[in-house]
C-alpha cells in the first residue's frame, strides 16, 4: 500500500521525507505543502481535460477518467489516495444536493413506479448477483465482503448521467427516470453498504435487524432532510444579501448530511430530501442577483468536485494493479470482466422483465417504442462518484480492500467510458430522440409571463412619463417576443415543431451575437481610451458587466423558446440542464444592454433601482 503520512485530505503514498533529525513540525508542514501542490496540479489537469472534452464534444467525465488513467502512467508521479473518513463528507453532500435541487418534483411523481423499481429493486438485485459472482470466483472471500462489493457497484451515478444526457436529445420521461433513479439508488446502495461493512468488522449479521434498520435509516433520513430544508427556507426567505445567501446555500448540503449521520440515519437521503425541498422553494427564496451569482458559484464548485473525483478514478487503476501484482493477471482480468458483465446483464434483465410485468397487455404499436426505451434505460447504468467514494471509504484494514477497489474502478471505467461514448450511437441506431415534451408548457409559461410584463409596462408608462422613449423600446421588444410565442400545437403552416424550435434556437444565437458585437465595439473604444491614458481602468467594469448580462440573460427571451444552453452548444456546456436558478420572470436587470441606454443604467422601471 505504501507509506501514508497522515489521514487527512489527499495523501501522497510512498513519499516520506528522508531528512533524519528534522523537526517533526517542519516535516508535517512540508508534507502538507506537497499535498497542496498536488491538489493544485490536479485542478490544472481538470481544467485542461475539460477544455479538451469541450473541443471533442465528449462528456467531460469520460475525458477526465481517461486523462487520469494516462496521467497515472507517467513515471515518477506519486500515488494519490483520499482519506476514507473524508470521502463521503467532502464530495457526496454537495453533488447529491445540487442534483436533487435540479430535479422536477412533478416529473419525479409521474415516474415514481419505474424510479422506485430501479432505485430499490434493481439495486438489491445487483447487490445479490455481484455478491454471488464474487463469492464464487474469489477463493476465501467471505459473504459480507462479497455483499460489500455488490453494494459499492450497485448504484448508477447522478453526476455521470446528467453530464451525458445534458448533451443529448433524450426523451424527457427517460431522463426523469434515470435521474430520479440515480438520486434514490445511492441511498439504497449505501444503506446496504453500511450493513455489509458493519457485518465484516463486527462479525454479526441479522436479516431481520438489517431490514428494520434499512427502513428506519431511510425514513429517518427523509425526515431530517425535510426538516433542515424547511429551516433553511425560513432562514433565507427574508434575506437579500447575495454573499450571505450563497454561503448558506453552500453549507446547506452539510447541514442536512451531518445531523442525519450523527443521528444514525441516512445522510444521503437527508441531503436528497433537503435538495428537493429547497429546489422547490427556490423561486421565492432568491432575487435575480442571488440567482445569477449563486449559479456561477455552484457551477464552479460542482465542476471542481466532479473533476477531482473523475480524475482520481483514472489515477487509481495503475497503482491498484501494482499492489495486486501477487495475483495472476489473467485471473484479475477474468474476474473484472465477469463482475462488469454481471452488473450490465442484471440491469438489462431487470428493466425488461419489470416493464413487461407492469404492462403485460401493451398494444403492439406501443411495444415497438417501449423496447427501444428499455434498451436505452438498460444501457444507462454508468457508475461514478458514489461507487468510488464508497470503495475509498473502506478502512485500510478491510479484507481484500485493494481487490474491491480495483473491481470498482474497472466497473466505473467500463460503464462510464464504454456506455457513455456509445450512447449517441445507440440513440441513432434505435431512433430514439427527444419527444418535445414540455415544449408546449414552456411556450405557455413564456406567453403568460410576457403578457404579464406588457400589462405591467403599461402601468409603468403612467408612473414614469419622463421615460417614454425607454417604455416605447420595451414595448417593441415585447411585441417581438409575442410574435414568437405561437403555440406549436396551433401551427397552421404544417411545419414540424422540431423545425420551428431549431429556427428559434438559431435566432437566439444570432441575436446574442449581434448584441455581443455592439458591446464589444463599445468596449474596444473604452480600452483604447484607457490605453491612451484618457480614462481610468475602472471605467472598463460597466461594459464587462453588460457583456456578461447579455450572455446570461438578454438573448434568452429574444427567440421563441429554449435556453442558451440548448441553443448554443458552446454555452454552459458543463452546467446541468433544467437549471431552476435561471431567471425566467424578469424584464431587465441593472446593466442589461437596452437600446437607447448606452451607459448601462438598465432598469428604469422601478423607483429606487440603482445601476
Amino acid at each position: 500500500m505504501g507509506l501514508r503520512d497522515y489521514k487527512c485530505g489527499l495523501i501522497i503514498a510512498g513519499q516520506r521525507s528522508s531528512r533524519l533529525g528534522a523537526p517533526l513540525g517542519s516535516l508535517a508542514c512540508e508534507r502538507r505543502m506537497r499535498d497542496i501542490e498536488l491538489v493544485l496540479g490536479l485542478l490544472v489537469l481538470v481544467a485542461a481535460l475539460a477544455l479538451l472534452a469541450r473541443r471533442l464534444g465528449t462528456p467531460y467525465p469520460i475525458v477526465l477518467v481517461i486523462g487520469g488513467l494516462m496521467t497515472a502512467l507517467v513515471p515518477g508521479l506519486p500515488d494519490v489516495e483520499l482519506a476514507p473518513e473524508l470521502v463521503f463528507l467532502l464530495f457526496l453532500p454537495p453533488l447529491l444536493y445540487i442534483a436533487a435541487f435540479f430535479t422536477s418534483i412533478r416529473d419525479f411523481r409521474a415516474q415514481a413506479r419505474p424510479i422506485a423499481s430501479l432505485a430499490i429493486g434493481l439495486v438489491l438485485a445487483t447487490v445479490a448477483v455481484v455478491a454471488v459472482v464474487a463469492h464464487a470466483l474469489v477463493p476465501g472471500l467471505d459473504w459480507p465482503v462479497a455483499f460489500t462489493l455488490g453494494a459499492i457497484v450497485s448504484p448508477p451515478d447522478a453526476v455521470a448521467a446528467t453530464a451525458i444526457f445534458s448533451r443529448l436529445r433524450v426523451p424527457r420521461a427517460i431522463v426523469t427516470v434515470l435521474e430520479g433513479e440515480s438520486l434514490l439508488n445511492d441511498a439504497t446502495g449505501l444503506v446496504v453498504y453500511r450493513v455489509a461493512v458493519a457485518a465484516v468488522l463486527t462479525g454479526v449479521f441479522s436479516v431481520t435487524e438489517a431490514a428494520a434498520g434499512f427502513l428506519l435509516v431511510g425514513v429517518g433520513g427523509v425526515i431530517v432532510g425535510l426538516a433542515v430544508g424547511w429551516l433553511i427556507a425560513k432562514l433565507r426567505r427574508p434575506l437579500r444579501d447575495p454573499p450571505v445567501e450563497i454561503t448558506i446555500s453552500l453549507l446547506t448540503p452539510f447541514a442536512a448530511y451531518l445531523p442525519a449521520e450523527a443521528l444514525g440515519v441516512s445522510g444521503v437521503l437527508a441531503t436528497v430530501a433537503c435538495g428537493l425541498y429547497v429546489g422547490r422553494q427556490s423561486s421565492t427564496l432568491m432575487d435575480a442577483d442571488t440567482r445569477l451569482q449563486g449559479r456561477a458559484v455552484w457551477e464552479t464548485v460542482v465542476f471542481l468536485l466532479n473533476g477531482l473525483v473523475f480524475v482520481l478514478i483514472g489515477l487509481q487503476l495503475p497503482g491498484l494493479v501494482t499492489r495486486l501484482a501477487g495475483r495472476p493477471p489473467l485471473g484479475l482480468v477474468i474476474l473484472a470482466v465477469l463482475v462488469c458483465g454481471s452488473v450490465l446483464l442484471v440491469r438489462f434483465v431487470w428493466v425488461f422483465v419489470t416493464d413487461w410485468l407492469a404492462h403485460p397487455r401493451r398494444p403492439l404499436r406501443d411495444s415497438r417504442t417501449a423496447w427501444r426505451e428499455d434498451v436505452v434505460i438498460s444501457w444507462a447504468g454508468m457508475r461514478g462518484v458514489v461507487s468510488l467514494a464508497a470503495a475509498l471509504s473502506l478502512p485500510f484494514t478491510f479484507p481484500e480492500r485493494d481487490l474491491l477497489l480495483f473491481l470498482t474502478v474497472c466497473v466505473i471505467v467500463v460503464t462510464l467510458v464504454g456506455q457513455g461514448l456509445s450512447f449517441p450511437w445507440l440513440l441513432r441506431v434505435l431512433r430514439v430522440h427527444g419527444d418535445g415534451a414540455g415544449v408546449q408548457e414552456e411556450a405557455h409559461a413564456r406567453e403568460v409571463a410576457t403578457h404579464a410584463a406588457r400589462t405591467r409596462l403599461e402601468s409603468l408608462a403612467a408612473e414614469w412619463p419622463g421615460h417614454l422613449p425607454l417604455i416605447d423600446t420595451l414595448r417593441a421588444q415585447y411585441a417581438h417576443r409575442v410574435s414568437h410565442l405561437e403555440d406549436p400545437a396551433q401551427r397552421t403552416d404544417g411545419q414540424p415543431v422540431a423545425d420551428t424550435a431549431s429556427e428559434a434556437e438559431q435566432e437566439l444565437i444570432e441575436h446574442r451575437a449581434i448584441r455581443r458585437a455592439i458591446i464589444d465595439a463599445e468596449r474596444e473604444a473604452i480600452i483604447d481610451l484607457r490605453d491612451r491614458g484618457v480614462i481610468l481602468s475602472t471605467c472598463l467594469k460597466p461594459s464587462a458587466a453588460r457583456r456578461e448580462n447579455v450572455d446570461r440573460y438578454s438573448a434568452s427571451w429574444t427567440g421563441t423558446r429554449g435556453s442558451l444552453q440548448a441553443a448554443d452548444p458552446g454555452y454552459g456546456a458543463l452546467e446541468p440542464a433544467g437549471n431552476p436558478l435561471a431567471d425566467v420572470h424578469r424584464i431587465t436587470e441593472p446593466g442589461d444592454d437596452i437600446p437607447g441606454d448606452p451607459v448601462g443604467r438598465g432598469d428604469h422601471s422601478r423607483p429606487g433601482s440603482a445601476g
